[in-house]
């Protein structure tokens, strides 16, 4: 039995050795300010640094990588989660939602900020929970312009 969980965890080495030479497909894709959301809606500067430190690493094309985006498979994972992110909800081209989709988006943001949804929880125990005044804020900006 000692033999065959020595040659897993051996197996397990080399794969995971192996998989960091396999890169995650990062598209980067150049930001343009007149389609950007908090360009766009001219957000103030407190409510434009509240939406980069909590939303843009999921929902847009600005993605600030830690470390550990560099390490397979965390790498993959990762990658992934920031494609179904911007799927949802793209704040890098929000010009491209018509007016009633962008009313509706920004009825989701409400809602799922408001309900602590968003940040999803193990985005927040890595980069820090979005505090009650920055969400007040958020929020209260976000009546404002709907």
């Amino acid at each position: 039995m000692k033999k065959n969980g020595r040659k897993i965890i051996l197996i397990s080495v080399v794969l995971l050795v192996v998989l960091q030479f396999v890169k995650s497909e990062r598209v980067h894709r150049p930001v343009n300010p007149q389609t950007d959301f908090l360009s766009v809606l001219k957000a103030p500067k407190e409510v434009a640094r509240i939406v980069k430190a909590n939303c843009y690493d999921c929902h847009s094309r600005q993605v600030d990588y830690p470390w550990y985006a560099s390490v397979a498979p965390i790498s993959f994972l990762i990658e992934h989660h920031v494609e179904e992110g911007i799927e949802h909800l793209n704040f890098s081209d929000w010009t491209k939602y018509t007016s009633k989709k962008a009313a509706h988006k920004l009825e989701e943001i409400l809602e799922e900020v408001d309900e602590d949804k968003m940040p999803l929880k193990p985005y927040a125990l890595l980069h820090g929970n979005l505090s009650d005044i920055d969400k007040k804020t958020f929020l209260d900006w976000i009546e404002a312009i709907r």
